[in-house]
């Protein structure tokens, strides 16, 4: 239990939460600019590489519905932790130099990025005062963002130094996420449980039924806000370094730590900031900074140019994003939540899936130009939505 007051935010339970998080996240921030070299260097194209990161979001989808029926069934805290140990022993397969087991890793590792997320979102909603929660998914999401900021380029400098590697990169991301376990289980004591009704007819129905209902009204806004959001992603956290070599821009992991930065100041600040003026605005506001960025990169080729670009892309991200989470919060059941936020959850890996697909394909047929161009155009179909949507996305949950 904790002596802190029922509206404080930073109570013990949260700041291990987030601890944990971090370092989950620190795996995969870490990979996002060494897998895409890894496979090119094992002779993968673009469209290969996008492949190889679409199967840690098939994956990820794919066990959502099975770890949010965990969550609510048996420990919120468990299945994070559950999800942590199987992310870091699934990189393992990394060290056997051939594409399709590369492949494989990425796959497995999907599986343990689903606990991660599932169990965090679910023990985020629990435990997150009810008149911060903007600020609460600010913060959150901004402690995972926060990973961006040194691990990528931490892991590019692994591959330079002459006792790294991509060995030693694959190491210590196993590390990371194992260390995160370790928080999650200290935080586990510390999670004060709901009471869990037997009598609800969603949790009575039968156990298959439950796993494959896939589809929470309740939160399916904000999922589809979410996926849209971050289609466009994956270019700039994996696909960018391929393109500054294309450019021949040198020193790129400084991109990684500006960009990480400015996605860890400004998730809290804009989290708050959608509390006081409103979903449907910062949402907005979320598509239009993103498009600006994707549009405004395909004009330089300079590193302080990509990462001006960069940076206003991920302030467009940090808005949307956090304020999606904030809406999700709001919207979920408490008899369901393990589920509604494993629905809500689907939108990140499944964006990353498409996107990287996507992404790959369209740099196989138009470049590196026409593939931001693209993206941008997709973006602002989004911004459209969230327009047409903006009385729902103002309007407070049943």
């Amino acid at each position: 239990m904790t002596t802190a007051k029922p509206d404080s935010l930073w109570t013990r339970t949260f700041l291990l939460l987030c601890a944990a998080q971090f370092l989950g996240y620190a795996q995969n921030a870490m990979l996002a600019p060494i897998l895409p070299l890894y496979v090119t260097q094992l002779g993968g194209s673009p469209l290969i590489v996008g492949m190889v990161l679409a199967t840690f979001a098939a994956t990820s989808v794919i066990i959502r519905p099975l770890v949010g029926h965990w969550a609510d069934r048996w420990s919120e805290a468990g299945v994070m932790i559950a999800g942590l140990l199987f992310q870091g022993a699934s990189i393992f397969f990394c060290f056997i130099p051939w594409i399709g087991t590369t492949m494989l890793a990425n796959g497995l590792r999907g599986i343990g990025w689903g606990g991660l997320n599932t169990g965090g979102y679910s023990l985020l909603a629990h435990i997150a005062p009810q008149s911060r929660r903007g600020e609460a998914s600010g913060v959150y999401s901004g402690v995972q963002s926060a990973s961006s900021i040194l691990f990528p380029a931490f892991a590019l400098w692994l591959l330079q130094v002459w006792f790294g590697g991509f060995t030693a990169a694959f190491l210590a991301t196993a590390i990371f996420s194992w260390i995160g376990a370790a928080l999650g289980a200290t935080m586990a004591r510390h999670v004060t449980h709901r009471a869990r009704s037997n009598a609800s007819p969603e949790l009575s129905r039968q156990w298959w039924r439950e796993i494959f209902h896939f589809i929470e009204l309740d939160i399916l806004l904000p999922s589809v806000m979410l996926l849209w959001l971050n289609l466009s992603l994956p270019s700039i956290t994996n696909f960018s370094v391929l393109y500054a070599r294309e450019l021949g821009i040198i020193n790129f992991g400084s991109f990684f730590i500006v960009v990480g930065v400015t996605s860890l100041l400004a998730r809290p600040l804009l989290g708050r900031l959608s509390d006081k003026i409103g979903r449907d605005l910062s949402i907005a506001a979320g598509f239009g900074l993103q498009i600006i960025g994707l549009l405004a990169i395909t004009t330089v080729s300079t590193l302080a140019g990509m990462i001006s670009c960069g940076m206003l892309y991920m302030l467009g991200n940090a808005l949307g994003s956090s304020t999606t989470l904030a809406l999700a919060l709001e919207r979920a059941d408490p008899e369901r939540r393990g589920k509604q936020m494993a629905t809500f959850s689907i939108a990140y890996p499944l964006s990353y899936g498409v996107g990287s697909l996507l992404t790959g394909s369209t740099v196989e047929v138009a470049g590196y130009v026409g593939m931001f161009l693209a993206l941008a155009a997709l973006q602002s179909l989004g911004l459209i939505f969230a327009l047409i949507q903006s009385q729902n996305l103002r309007s407070e949950p049943a």
